[in-house]
């Protein structure tokens, strides 16, 4: 079997009070500081650390029993294989992820993928933020760095179809003309009460028109803006209302009324 016992070099600091006790470490040769096993053993006098270079090894009986198991990265996708060996042989032991470079985060999925793994503890934290996310693993808490939960977002909006982008790009593509210089001022009336979303009855009411004749202003609309239906239409109002207005402006003379059509 390959594995590293590093005997306890039990201090005199403070420390919960629990029976004898081993936390494993599942990683290459020398690639889990010395300097840590010293600040847990110090930090959980009753706790021992020893370190297996492999699942194999790890998935064996020890002195006392493992209490928590730190498994690197590097064995990410050969966790699965060995979960139910784990389970059997250490049964009250958590699975954790140990992340070396948290510029690379483990993604989300792959713990999704993993139900045996508790947590994902990264190897860059402060010390002593570091031993309190130990002292918490060992109290069966749960830990998970922020960085796996911003990757993750970023992915979903990376995906995400822009829809607003769509439409506004599909409402530039049919603005080749002077939108205000063909629509009357009823028209673009409807045009602002449909983008805000009423039904030509509401419509109607409002403007004491039939709604016949609301109908055939919104053909009109359609038709003018050169769109396929009333939602596009109203993509095209959104996307340029702001040249609506101005061109209304310009078009309005003086002492003319608006028309009741």
């Amino acid at each position: 079997m390959s594995r590293v016992n590093l005997r306890s070099t039990v201090g005199s600091g403070a420390g919960d009070s629990w029976a004898r006790r081993i936390l494993l470490t599942v990683s290459s040769e020398d690639s889990f500081p010395e300097c840590l096993v010293y600040a847990i053993e110090r930090e959980f006098p009753s706790i021992v650390v020893e370190q297996a270079t492999s699942l194999d090894a790890a998935c064996d009986t020890f002195e006392h029993p493992v209490c928590l198991i730190l498994i690197d990265t590097e064995f990410l996708q050969d966790i699965d294989t060995h979960a139910a060996a784990f389970m059997r042989c250490h049964p009250s032991a958590p699975i954790v992820l140990v992340q070396h470079d948290s510029r690379v985060p483990v993604s989300i999925q792959d713990v999704l993928d993993l139900k045996i793994v508790r947590s994902v503890l990264p190897m860059d934290l402060k010390l002593d933020v570091w031993l309190s996310v130990i002292r918490l693993m060992l109290r069966g808490g749960e830990y998970f760095p922020l960085a796996m939960f911003q990757s993750f977002a970023k992915g979903l909006s990376d995906r995400a179809p822009d829809h607003s982008l769509q439409i506004e790009q599909s409402a530039t593509d049919r603005a080749g003309f002077d939108e205000m210089g063909e629509l009357t001022e009823r028209e673009f009336q409807i045009l602002e009460m449909v983008a805000r979303g009423l039904q030509n009855k509401i419509i109607a009411a409002t403007l004491r028109l039939s709604e016949h004749t609301v109908k055939i202003h919104l053909h009109n609309i359609i038709t003018k803006l050169g769109a396929h239906n009333r939602t596009e239409a109203a993509a095209v109002f959104h996307a340029r209302k702001d040249t609506f207005y101005s061109g209304m402006e310009r078009s309005r003379q003086p002492g003319i009324s608006q028309s009741s059509a």
